[in-house]
């Protein structure tokens, strides 16, 4: 061989080391020929060039073998940790996509009760037919995958155009919507036969080829050991909880009801009969055969039978011990009982014990009851006080809402006599009933408020209540949890805040005024929430107008990952919705394979939540990321810099 030819052999050979495309060798061979090489000269260095790129494509198979291979493993290790079923098939899903870069993927389980597999999960898919659809046997590319004998994998280039398949006019409908052309199916297997079908697609012609078949047949292996395990998981599960609910039944049927009846009878009889705290601590005393001692929420004694101090425990520890423990009577270490004292969520202070003698276990199971009934006795006395506060307080915060507008520092006064800082953060709740509620609203907010530390006012039929708190969502949802069991039917609640001054409390409710009319054109009513839960709706009917907090509640975990790991999801969030929510399109806009954007695509699930894609969902995302991008462009900062480091 002449000099020449190993020059271009080692020409080849410097274009393999440096990773060269193809291009750049047939360039090498059009250099040579254009600088009048000989015809051996250019027939060894056309040799040398066929292998260096054979050399070249073997490794990049190899590369893309072993990135296959990693996967695999990656998603064995994930389906090792514990999870429901209905996790596992999305995880399934997403990294089949992945795999084989396909448009969607599904999967079919076969259920016993009908007789049929059914398609219990999907990914990728534009329209809700797909899942839930049954399949009859025989049809369609499970014919091959779901038969009891020797299920195979079986794919098609062309879904609707291949007769080699029985079609079914349900299953082709939902593949015309999906728009659906190429298919690959392969069983998921068991012992006893196959228990489904995992499937992928394309909106394209495509030919699969024999490593891809293989490749999802081991994706497919793997996912019905995982099922099975889940399934297992899931029957032992449910098994405990039949022995313990059986377990509970039993116990309950040995106790002996008859004497904790008629003990805890006799102590509520005291209550109903106009008794006091003393006289029904006094009977607890007798009836335990224990000292007792009654205190108040924050630790002050209210009423002591027997010797005092019942125990060495400060008053703020059986505070929290109460706190930590409604309704659940629990033994200190210095043999002391404490039981809690409790109405609805609000704690009322603790009953604590010293028996002169080993209780028996019916003793033990009469504490719970004898709690109960120290507790109404209680709420009686709170009644009282606060039938007679309760006027004063209803008055002020009418005059708060309402009334006309007097100085700050006389407002501040005021309500400090009430125990009220309004300085402090409070929201506004308005609840409305949507029926008959014959004054029980009215009765339910003036101890709701006490309850809370709040005030509350009667307004046109609406129970409104000023409550301490920053979260006027998280407000509203307990106010409905509470009140809507009490009435028997639905109640509409919208709340505003927080507010953090007196004359702030009138806007307040305005704001939630406005909310509960945006709820019921919304057909929202025997709903709770907020401005803020109407999305940008809500933007635009609050007062302030809050952007900010807008796209922060829609798109906010996307910008902050972005700013502290220097990705660009949220450049790839706007790409894949301007590209109709393809991954393959979105890809082609940011110049990335088509696997990036999924693997962002899948960063992104996890930080904004599985329904992120719901349209609701999706249509306040789109807004968020529009008013993100003019707002970085008015701010001089621009759109996030280009070539961020993958997710």
């Amino acid at each position: 061989m002449s000099q020449k030819s190993d020059a271009g052999v080692f020409a080849v050979l410097e274009l393999l080391d440096g990773g060269a495309p193809p291009d750049e060798f047939e360039m090498l061979v059009e250099d040579a020929r254009r600088s009048g090489a000989g015809d051996e000269e250019l027939a060894a260095l056309e040799r040398a060039k066929r292998l260096g790129l054979s050399v070249r494509a073997r490794g990049e198979n190899e590369q893309q073998r072993l990135a296959t291979m990693s996967a695999l493993f990656e998603t064995g290790f994930d389906m090792a940790v514990p999870q429901d079923l209905d996790s596992l098939l999305t995880m399934v899903l997403r990294r089949a996509r992945v795999l084989l870069s396909s448009d969607m993927a599904w999967i079919g389980l076969y259920d016993d009760e009908e007789g049929r597999h059914v398609i219990r999960a999907s990914d990728g898919h534009i329209t809700d037919r797909n899942v839930g659809l049954r399949l009859d046997p025989g049809v369609g590319l499970g014919s091959a995958t779901t038969r009891e004998q020797n299920p195979s994998p079986f794919w098609t280039p062309d879904y609707l155009a291949d007769e080699r398949i029985l079609h079914s006019p349900s299953v082709d409908d939902v593949v015309r919507l999906e728009r659906t052309r190429a298919m690959l199916a392969v069983p998921l297997s068991r012992v006893g036969g196959p228990v489904g079908s995992l499937y992928v697609g394309e909106r394209k012609v495509r030919h699969y080829a024999p490593d891809e078949v293989a490749l999802l047949r081991s994706l497919a292996d793997l996912t019905s050991v995982a099922i099975k395990h889940v399934r297992l998981i899931e029957r032992n599960a449910a098994l405990i909880a039949a022995l313990e609910r059986h377990t509970i039944t039993v116990e309950a049927g040995l106790r002996d009801v008859r004497g904790l009846s008629q003990t805890h009878h006799r102590l509520i009889e005291l209550v109903l009969d106009d008794g006091d705290l003393h006289s029904l601590t006094d009977e607890v005393r007798r009836e335990l055969d224990a000292h007792a001692c009654v205190y108040s929420a924050d630790g002050t004694p209210l009423a002591t039978a027997g010797e005092a101090p019942v125990c060495a425990a400060d008053p703020a520890t059986l505070s929290r011990l109460g706190a930590l423990a409604p309704r659940r009577p629990g033994e200190l270490d210095d043999g002391v009982w404490a039981v809690p004292l409790a109405a609805g969520t609000g704690h009322l202070g603790t009953l604590v014990l010293r028996p002169k003698r080993p209780w028996s276990t019916e003793e033990e199971q009469l504490l719970p009851l004898v709690g109960q009934a120290v507790s109404v006795q209680l709420l009686v006395e709170n009644s009282r006080t606060a039938i007679t506060e309760g006027q004063i307080r209803e008055d002020f915060l009418g005059d708060l809402l309402t009334g006309p507008q007097r100085p700050r520092p006389q407002l501040e006064q005021s309500a400090r006599r009430l125990g009220i800082d309004l300085r402090r953060e409070h929201v506004v709740v308005v609840a409305r009933p949507e029926g008959e509620a014959h004054g029980k609203p009215a009765v339910w907010a003036s101890s709701y408020a006490y309850r809370q530390k709040g005030l509350r006012s009667m307004q046109n039929g609406l129970a409104v209540l000023l409550l301490p708190g920053g979260d006027p969502g998280a407000a509203a949802r307990a106010v409905s949890a509470e009140l809507s069991p009490l009435l028997g039917h639905p109640v509409t609640v919208a709340a505003a805040g927080p507010a953090g001054d007196p004359a702030a409390v009138r806007d307040g409710f305005h704001e939630a005024l406005r909310c509960l009319d945006a709820m019921t054109a919304l057909g929202a009513t025997g709903q709770a929430g907020s401005l803020r839960d109407l999305g940008f709706l809500g933007v635009l009917l609050s007062d302030g107008h809050d952007v900010g907090a807008f796209v922060h509640s829609a798109i906010g975990p996307v910008i902050d990952y972005d700013e502290q790991r220097f990705t660009d999801l949220t450049r790839t969030l706007e790409a894949y919705f301007e590209a109709g929510g393809s991954p393959t399109n979105a890809a082609k806009r940011l110049h990335v394979h088509p696997n990036t954007v999924a693997r962002r695509l899948e960063r992104i699930g996890e930080l904004l939540g599985p329904e992120w894609q719901d349209p609701r969902r999706a249509l306040e995302v789109q807004l968020a990321l529009r008013v993100h991008r003019v707002r970085a462009v008015l701010g001089g900062t621009g759109p996030a810099a280009d070539g961020a480091q993958e997710a």
